[in-house]
């Protein structure tokens, strides 16, 4: 019997005749074909794709979509009834606005306490301890900053500028854990743990909201903990249509004040996969990645 031979779309965006900086990509590609599949690194918004030529398209690192969501997403419902996309289309809508936060906290996941913050809306900033600052559509931490109760004024400006760009606020203590124990990120694909990293940090005191800064600062690799596991498996099991669908989760993880594991983010479009910290997983993730397009 002829072997079928899987034709798979990686999907990133177009960094306009820059260096990409998707550091898995080529490696991912290239261990694909090495198994055998045709793999094509293809812009989300590049009207000359054909994705109904491809078995899957498996959204990779389209980290330009936080400025253009709808367009994104309605790229996505498009491709979806062209090809097989992974992760699937209703995911995406959901996961692309962090006002999900909502809904995990609502089915018992433990959450950083948020509260959201509408155009229109009024701020009153927080008393009593630091904050963050960020919006429900940002990736890389873009629009995101940390403010003592002393620099409400400052904060207010931070959400204006939000505002006048149509964005909602979303508006967290700051947890002081992560200063000193990092955020943790755990890695699930096809529903099993593949790996885990820490990183510190990456909201410094003082670094302006439309600042650069470090995405991952000091990344490591990490051991999570039963109750880190626990946490994470809770909030995939919340995942609306539940797990099943989704083929890679990204679950970063601080620590609350009592010590416990509090969600911050789940990152089920474009995470940041860090099988460069990891060459262990991707044999791993090329077998499960061959097997969504071909099963």
């Amino acid at each position: 019997m002829e072997s079928v031979v899987a034709r798979i779309a990686l999907v990133t965006y177009d960094p306009g005749g820059k260096p990409g900086t998707d550091r898995d990509l080529p490696v991912l590609r290239a261990a694909l074909e090495d198994a055998g599949a045709v793999a094509d690194i293809v812009h989300w918004d590049d009207p000359a794709v054909d994705w109904a030529g491809f078995d899957l398209a498996l959204i990779r690192s389209t980290w330009d979509y936080s400025r253009r969501v709808p367009e994104f997403v309605a790229w996505a419902e498009r491709c979806a009834g062209l090809t097989r996309l992974l992760n699937p289309a209703p995911v995406v809508r959901w996961n692309t606005d962090k006002r999900y936060l909502a809904d995990l906290a609502e089915a018992g996941v433990p959450v950083v306490p948020t509260r959201y913050v509408a155009p229109g809306d009024p701020l009153e900033p927080p008393v009593g301890h630091e904050f963050v600052v960020k919006p429900t559509t940002g990736a890389g931490a873009r629009y995101a900053a940390r403010y003592t109760p002393g620099e409400a004024d400052t904060a207010l400006r931070h959400l204006a500028r939000m505002h006048a760009e149509g964005l909602t606020a979303m508006v967290q203590p700051y947890v002081k854990d992560i200063d000193t124990r990092g955020e943790r990120a755990l890695l699930y694909f096809g529903g099993r743990l593949l790996h885990a990293s820490r990183k510190g940090a990456v909201l410094e005191p003082g670094t302006p909201y439309d600042g650069d800064r470090m995405p991952h600062p000091r990344l490591e690799v990490w051991e999570p903990t039963r109750a880190e596991r626990a946490v994470a498996e809770q909030a995939l099991a919340a995942v609306p249509g539940g797990p099943d669908g989704v083929l890679y989760a990204r679950v970063d993880l601080v620590d609350g004040e009592d010590g416990g594991p509090l969600l911050m983010e789940l990152e089920l479009v474009e995470p940041n996969l860090f099988l460069w910290l990891h060459p262990g997983s991707l044999p791993v993730a090329v077998a499960r990645i061959i097997e969504a397009a071909t099963g």
